[in-house]
């Protein structure tokens, strides 16, 4: 087995995987209508996997747009091998894909690697438009 930085920060932490890390939440079927249908604010939902290189690299970003927008917006991540179902309603066939909701209804889609400054000007974006 092999011990990444995020896997021995998460065993100090005490962190399962399912809490709020860095103000990113991570989502499941039981918590989806809670934390982005019913949300007041935007939401960027990250689809991911362990085993997507790509994905490794864009969840420093993902993180970092959480952490510089604070609680004007909800950073949220579905984990595509524990939650198909989830993946299958919004219809994500590649990986990483960032999705844009907004008052629970989906407002874009970002696939690939994606920049902080593209996703937060969409984020922002969206806020504008209250």
């Amino acid at each position: 087995m092999i011990l990444t930085t995020d896997f021995i920060c998460r065993a100090y932490m005490g962190i399962t995987g399912k809490e709020k890390i860095m103000g990113v939440i991570e989502l499941t079927k039981n918590n989806f209508d809670e934390e982005v249908l019913a949300a007041k604010v935007p939401v960027l939902i990250d689809f991911w996997a362990e085993w997507c290189g790509p994905c490794k690299m864009q969840s420093p970003v993902v993180e970092a747009v959480a952490s510089g927008m604070g609680d004007a917006v909800k950073v949220c991540k579905v984990n595509v091998d524990e939650q198909p179902e989830l993946a299958m309603n919004y219809q994500i066939a590649s990986i990483p894909t960032l999705v844009f909701m907004k008052y629970g209804q989906f407002q874009e889609r970002m696939v690939g690697l994606q920049d902080q400054a593209a996703i937060e000007q969409c984020l922002n974006r969206l806020l504008k438009e209250e």
